[in-house]
């Protein structure tokens, strides 16, 4: 996938993946906004070669909880 191309799915993937932390912290979108943007999901993410982007959102979200509570990540073995 070339840069833009996948610059274009972050930017479809990143407003849901936002709402989700919205919607299941309570945390306000500037806050869940920021807790994604520091998160080492979101690197990870951002690293096309990880096919993280592939998750659905709430899948992307379900890993996102995971490194909150955790503070590890169990990636799925497709990505």
């Amino acid at each position: 996938m070339n840069d833009k191309r996948f610059s274009a799915q972050l930017l479809l993937i990143v407003p849901k993946l936002v709402e989700l932390i919205v919607e299941k912290t309570g945390l306000d979108e500037i806050k869940a906004t920021e807790a994604l943007y520091a998160s080492k999901l979101y690197a990870r993410l951002e690293d096309e070669q990880t096919k993280l982007w592939h998750l659905s959102p709430l899948a992307l979200y379900d890993l996102f909880a995971e490194e909150r509570e955790y503070g590890t990540i169990t990636y799925p073995e497709e990505a």
